[in-house]
C-alpha cells in the first residue's frame, strides 16, 4: 500500500510569504484511508480546512514550540464552538508531561479544559512504538537547544517515513533516518556556525549528511539558497511515497 505525504505547512519559526508552518499530513492513498498528521504549527489549520477540509485521524506532536503546535489552539475552539458539521475530532498524541503542559496553557487562556474537551489526548512515550490514525509511530528524543524534543518513524507495512521535527546534528538524527524511504529534515540554518549554544538546528549539509536514502528538506527560509539537485518541501507539496519515493 502506498503513503502520500502532503505538505500541509512548511516554514521555520517565522512564516515564509503565504505559507503556514510546520504540518506534514502522511495518509494511506487506498482504502481503507487513514491519515496522520506530524506537527500543526499556525496556518495549518485553515490549509485542512480549505476546500472542503480534510479527514485527520491523529496529530503528532514532536515538541512545544510554538511553530510546531500552535494551531491545536483555534483547533480546540473550532471543535468546542464551530458548527458541529466542520469539527475535526481526532486523537492527539504529544510528548510526555504534554498533558499537563495542555492544562497550564489552557488555564492561561481562561478555557480550563479545553484540549480535554476538543480531542482525544495521550502521550507517547519514547522509543516505544505507538498506533496513531492507523500508523505505527516511533517517537526519538533529539537535543533542541533545551527543550525536550522527538523525531517521528511512522510505519505503513514496509514503508517507513522519517520526520526530524528540529534537531541538532546528532548522530540520534542519522538513527532516526536510518532505512526510511523518505527523510523529512528540518534546514534552518545557512550554517551550522550561525546556531546558539547548545545547538538546536541543522544546515543544509548537516541534514544531508544525517540521511541515508531520499531526503526532503523543509522548515527553511525562503532567503536561504537549497543545494543543486535537492528538493525542499513547499505548502501544498504531494510526495507519493513507495519503496524508492519520486519527489
Amino acid at each position: 500500500m502506498n503513503v502520500r505525504l502532503t505538505v500541509i505547512g512548511s516554514s521555520p519559526a517565522w512564516p515564509n510569504p503565504a505559507s503556514a508552518q510546520s504540518g506534514y499530513l502522511v495518509e494511506t492513498s487506498a482504502e481503507p484511508h487513514r491519515s496522520l498528521l506530524l506537527d500543526c504549527g499556525p496556518g495549518v489549520l485553515g490549509r485542512l480546512r480549505a476546500n472542503g477540509g480534510r479527514r485527520v485521524d491523529a496529530v503528532a506532536i514532536t515538541h512545544f514550540h510554538l511553530d510546531h503546535w500552535g494551531d491545536l489552539v483555534p483547533w480546540a475552539w473550532l471543535n468546542a464552538y464551530g458548527p458541529p458539521k466542520e469539527h475535526i475530532p481526532c486523537s492527539v498524541w504529544l510528548p510526555p508531561g504534554g498533558r499537563s503542559q495542555l492544562d497550564a496553557f489552557a488555564a492561561n487562556f481562561g478555557n480550563p479544559g479545553m484540549f480535554d474537551a476538543a480531542f482525544d489526548l495521550h502521550e507517547f512515550e519514547p522509543s516505544r512504538p505507538f498506533q496513531a490514525g492507523g500508523f505505527e509511530v516511533e517517537a526519538q528524543r533529539l537535543p533542541h537547544y533545551t527543550m525536550e524534543a522527538y523525531g517521528f518513524r511512522v510505519r505503513e507495512g514496509e514503508t517507513l517515513l522519517a520526520y526530524s521535527g528540529d534537531s541538532a546534528p546528532t548522530e540520534q538524527l542519522s538513527t532516526l533516518a536510518r532505512g526510511a524511504d523518505l527523510f523529512v529534515c528540518e534546514a534552518t540554518l545557512s550554517r551550522g556556525d550561525k546556531d546558539g549554544e547548545p545547538r538546536g538546528h541543522l544546515s543544509a549539509e548537516e541534514a544531508l549528511a544525517a540521511a541515508d536514502g531520499p531526503v526532503l528538506l523543509t522548515h527553511r527560509p525562503v532567503e536561504l539558497p537549497v543545494p543543486d539537485g535537492v528538493v525542499t518541501a513547499q505548502d501544498g507539496l504531494v510526495v507519493e511515497i513507495s519503496g524508492t519515493p519520486d519527489v
